[in-house]
């Protein structure tokens, strides 16, 4: 996918947004291990929901997919370069339901929990719509950058004439 012009790909906003989310976990990890003394405690990063242990090594794997991606659109082909209409749509709705979850997640945190309000437990909902923006700008790219033409006709066996017979020649 040479072919696309390098503006119209979102690589310094990607970049950005995997530099923030690296940020994140490297933040997390040296509070974690107690080098982060300057750094907010433990508690402020993470919900609970998912224990350290775990949540660790799911953040190492986004980093490692999101990277991909991003190297790929730095080079301009592999992994998702190739605008997709109907995968810039799905990407699109599901980056919009994760980021409007995170925004009533924390509009809800904040109404449960007055004494949070701006900075207590907004760390993990501020790096999930960092997340949530990497998925949408990659639906933005699919969606914007494919024509119709793009995207093979889908045949229709009821509409569309049949498979011509083979010619058997002796």
């Amino acid at each position: 996918m040479r072919n696309k012009a390098r503006k119209d790909r979102p690589i310094l906003l990607l970049w950005v947004l995997l530099f923030l989310f690296v940020l994140r976990v490297l933040g997390q990890f040296l509070v974690a291990i107690g080098w982060g003394w300057f750094l907010p405690p433990m508690d402020k990063w993470y919900s609970g929901l998912l224990a350290y242990r775990y949540l660790l090594p799911v953040q190492i794997a986004i980093i490692i997919v999101y990277a991909k991606v991003c190297l790929s659109f730095t080079r301009g082909w592999g992994l998702l370069v190739a605008p997709r209409r109907k995968l810039g749509r799905a990407l699109l709705a599901f980056g919009t339901l994760y980021f409007a979850g995170m925004i009533i997640r924390y509009a809800v945190t904040m109404a449960l929990y007055p004494e949070r309000r701006w900075t207590g437990g907004s760390i993990p909902v501020f790096f999930h719509l960092v997340l949530s923006a990497f998925i949408l700008s990659l639906g933005r790219y699919h969606n914007a950058n494919c024509r119709e033409s793009d995207s093979p006709p889908v045949w229709r066996p009821d509409r569309d004439a049949a498979c011509p017979q083979p010619i058997i020649t002796s």
